[in-house]
């Protein structure tokens, strides 16, 4: 795996030109954990996701809608790796920040 949650080749020329915590190249960090979630590699979607959201909660907050979308992807990574308490974790913080920012 490539330095700090780059692993393919448009990943690593977004995080070149852009840079890692640019929303595009976080974008492409999250969808990376989707694809390889659908793909069956649970821990290197983790790795995605967690990278995904730190650089959402530093860019954003951690009550934005994108940072709470990342936030229910690793809840739903997390109920498919069998860690029912952190997903249900995962879930009431998505569930209450999108309650609070959205009304």
């Amino acid at each position: 795996m490539k330095q700090r949650g780059c692993t393919t080749e448009l990943c690593q020329v977004k995080k070149k030109v852009l840079g890692l915590d640019h929303l595009s190249t976080l974008r492409t960090i999250n969808n990376l954990g989707n694809l390889y979630s659908d793909q069956g590699r649970l821990n290197e979607a983790e790795k995605m996701y967690e990278r995904a959201l730190s650089g959402y909660e530093k860019a954003l907050g951690p009550e934005h809608t994108s940072t709470l979308d990342t936030v229910n992807n690793l809840g739903t990574l997390y109920t498919r790796q069998g860690k029912l308490d952190e997903a249900e974790r995962m879930y009431q913080r998505a569930l209450f920040g999108k309650q609070r920012s959205l009304g």
